[in-house]
């Protein structure tokens, strides 16, 4: 039962994440981006678990702390499954655009509402990185130095910040003044102009992953699978 805790997470990551990554050509960025999501939790989790667990077989001593290979295990799962989290987040997140999203949930029933917020929080991160490199552009052509030390690194946020939640409020407004102008709160059926392609493929895939979380479910709860820790 060691090793049962990274079976699962390694399965996911192997059989469906990092062949839709080698699909999609973007392996690369996926692995850079998901590294460095994951590594400063990782961290934390396994200064925490390794000195904090308790076991039977102790590493070494710090102090008054033993470290033991109970929490390296420990440690080494949860920084796993925190990793596969963090590929497929970004890999749904780099593959698919906020719009067919959005188009595809209201064709399926789902409240405007609901995909409105959907799609506005995909959007929010992205908009607002490009936000703070233009702002950051701007004050540097205008003699800010956002370069350098860490010092001048550090002294170059501040600037950024009033600016970036302006822009910020005033994309929420002009947004809801759009969404209003288009009848976003009419009730009644909605009639899309434009769908996202759904070949059989794509159909079949879900149907297989569905299948797959079911049996995933069941086998769990009557104990063929074994339980994560």
């Amino acid at each position: 039962m060691a090793g049962a805790g990274f079976v699962l997470p390694a399965l996911i990551l192997g059989g469906l994440v990092l062949p839709g990554a080698v699909v999609a050509g973007m392996t690369a960025r996926l692995l850079r981006w998901s590294v460095i999501v994951t590594l400063p939790i990782a961290i934390s989790v396994a200064i925490v678990s390794i000195l904090g667990r308790a076991g039977a077989t102790v590493l070494f001593m710090i102090g008054p702390f033993d470290a033991t290979l109970e929490g390296v295990a420990f440690a080494a799962e949860v920084a796993l499954r925190l990793f596969v989290v963090a590929m497929a987040l970004a890999l749904f997140g780099l593959t698919t655009e906020p719009r067919a999203l959005v188009a595809d949930l209201e064709r399926r029933g789902v409240s405007p509402r609901l995909t409105f917020a959907a799609a506005a929080t995909l959007d929010a991160v992205p908009a607002m990185a490009e936000r703070a490199r233009t702002i950051q552009g701007a004050q540097r052509a205008r003699g800010l130095d956002t370069e350098g030390s860490v010092g001048a690194r550090l002294r170059g946020v501040l600037p950024l910040v009033g600016p970036a939640i302006l822009g910020a409020l005033h994309d929420v407004e002009a947004r809801s003044l759009a969404l209003e102008a288009r009848a976003f709160d009419r009730p009644g059926p909605r009639h899309l102009l434009w769908a996202p392609p759904d070949s059989e493929r794509q159909r079949a895939a879900r149907w297989l992953l569905l299948a797959a979380l079911v049996a995933l479910v069941v086998g769990t709860l009557t104990g063929v699978l074994p339980r994560l820790p």
